[in-house]
């Protein structure tokens, strides 16, 4: 019998009565390794009181006992982290170098709350009006949900609840239920860093968890990062409900080259955005968009270097793991079929890969799609995989017009030694996150993260924290990035 991964509710495993459960898999080796839990109204109910209930205590608890509390678990977390890993790559799949970057991405946000103490101080201004003196004060909202993707079960919580909990919050998080492992161990390291019951729970589901903390009157906010559809739907749904909101859609990064651009460094950006993690990141490269003639020379460097991944089992000391699900390999594995179909050129076939791991795994190796045509699927739907395509175009404002006409705008990057052609690209890309010679940019996850259009729906600043934007010519821009390597200045890190 498989092993059921509960909740955790009120500081301890709450075990679910629900009778429902969804299997979890252990991607390298294609076999179901346990069930977790899908709650029912009970459930969730009760986690909700949980964090209702322990949420007066730790808002009044003074800033200094809630520093004490993440410094300890910033210790324990970095001394055990190698644990953690283990887990994402058990259910996850991913290589365990990736597993590992992916926590220490987290951590950086646990560094930053432990701080934020000084960024919680209110303002006070005297004779804002004749005899009037102005005070202002930041307060916690109270009970926080955070629902969270498959792709970072370790990364995206820790960018939320960290600060939410600094803040003075109570948080329920409701992660993925093909990796649910990884927000079970989190609660139970909470715990031992002294964490008091309640402030963090886990509830374990599917929609019927998501509706619920929609739904609920107790739940002041809600963090998301999924699909466009889903995000939309969470939007639409606890907005109505008065609830703060920010809910990150889907993504179609392309990385504009230009015929004056390093293309070594080109191919072995295409290869790291296009292929880490199997491409499962919603910063990952999906569109290389080539000025011609750059194709011709710059897709035998790519090929070249794909020829040196190893596709297999993460705790092999692989370069590139598998799908997360069967279902999700052979999904994006349709989208090869379809580029075919649809008069694209296959370079790089990944459909029947070699692989160093168990035939039964869910494998899908890199692939290379030449002359993706821009009406095909392959190019206007989120594939989410390790699928890179090449579309090519005769200058560079035929490709800053594709980039701009698309559906999304999480993030993008150009590729040139030209410095006035990257300060253009700048200002005239319709794209909230843009690197220049870095694919794609990440900020430091304090900082506002998140792209325009149906890249992201709501607020960034959910749980009463505000993010940082810069602003060039009235635009929003969360994040401007070059490298030093080309002249420029790198303000934080490059690739996620």
């Amino acid at each position: 019998m498989s092993t059921v991964v509960n909740h955790w509710i009120n500081g301890a495993e709450f075990v679910s009565t629900s009778g429902r459960t969804s299997p979890v898999y252990d991607p390298a080796l294609g076999t179901e390794t346990k069930r977790v839990a899908l709650a029912n109204q009970t459930e969730i109910d009760a986690a909700i009181k949980a964090a209702k209930d322990a949420y007066p205590k730790w808002r009044d608890e003074s800033l200094a006992k809630r520093q004490q509390i993440i410094f300890s678990f910033r210790e324990l977390l970095n001394s055990r982290k190698g644990e953690l890993a283990e887990i994402i790559t058990s259910e996850h799949g991913k290589v365990l170098s990736d597993a590992l970057g992916e926590i220490t991405r987290g951590q950086e946000v646990v560094e930053f709350a432990t701080g934020i103490p000084h960024l919680l101080k209110g303002f006070y201004t005297e004779n804002a009006s004749t005899g009037v003196d102005v005070y202002s004060t930041r307060q916690p909202l109270g009970v926080v949900g955070i629902i969270s993707p498959f792709n970072f079960p370790a990364m995206v919580p820790m960018w939320f609840f960290p600060i939410a909990i600094a803040a003075g919050n109570t948080v329920v998080i409701k992660p993925s239920e093909k990796d649910p492992s990884a927000s079970m161990w989190i609660a139970k390291l909470w715990k031992e860093a002294g964490l008091p019951d309640g402030v963090f729970n886990v509830l374990n589901g599917d929609k019927e968890s998501v509706d619920g903390l929609l739904n609920s009157p107790d739940v002041e906010s809600i963090s998301f990062v999924g699909s466009t559809p889903i995000a939309q739907y969470i939007y639409e749904n606890a907005s109505r409900s008065g609830k703060r909101v920010q809910a990150l859609g889907g993504a179609k990064n392309h990385m504009l080259v230009l015929p004056d651009a390093d293309l070594e460094l080109v191919a072995d950006s295409a290869i790291n955005a296009g292929f880490g993690s199997a491409g499962e990141r919603c910063m990952a490269i999906s569109v290389v968009v080539a000025v011609e003639p750059v194709a011709d020379k710059l897709i035998p460097k790519i090929v070249e270097r794909m020829g040196k991944l190893r596709t297999g089992d993460g705790r092999r000391g692989c370069d590139m793991g598998p799908l997360v699900t069967r279902e999700h390999r052979d999904k994006v594995a349709s989208y090869i079929d379809i580029a075919e179909k649809d008069g694209a050129t296959v370079v790089v076939d990944g459909r029947n890969p070699q692989v160093d791991g168990d035939a039964n795994g869910f494998w899908l190796a890199p692939t290379l799609v030449d002359k993706v045509p821009t009406t095909s699927k392959v190019y206007t739907e989120e594939i989410f995989g390790p699928v890179l395509s090449i579309v090519r175009v005769k200058s560079y404002d035929e490709g800053v017009a594709l980039i701009n006409s698309g559906a999304f705008g999480n993030g993008t990057a150009i590729f040139t030694n030209d410095g006035g052609a990257a300060r253009r690209f700048q200002n005239e890309i319709q794209v909230g996150m843009v690197g220049i010679n870095v694919p794609i940019p990440v900020p430091v996850a304090y900082y506002s993260f998140g792209g325009w259009k149906q890249s992201l729906f709501g607020d960034t600043k959910a749980h009463g924290v505000e993010g940082v934007h810069f602003f060039t010519r009235g635009k929003a821009i969360t994040s401007r990035w070059l490298d030093p390597s080309h002249g420029g200045i790198n303000l934080g890190f490059p690739q996620n």
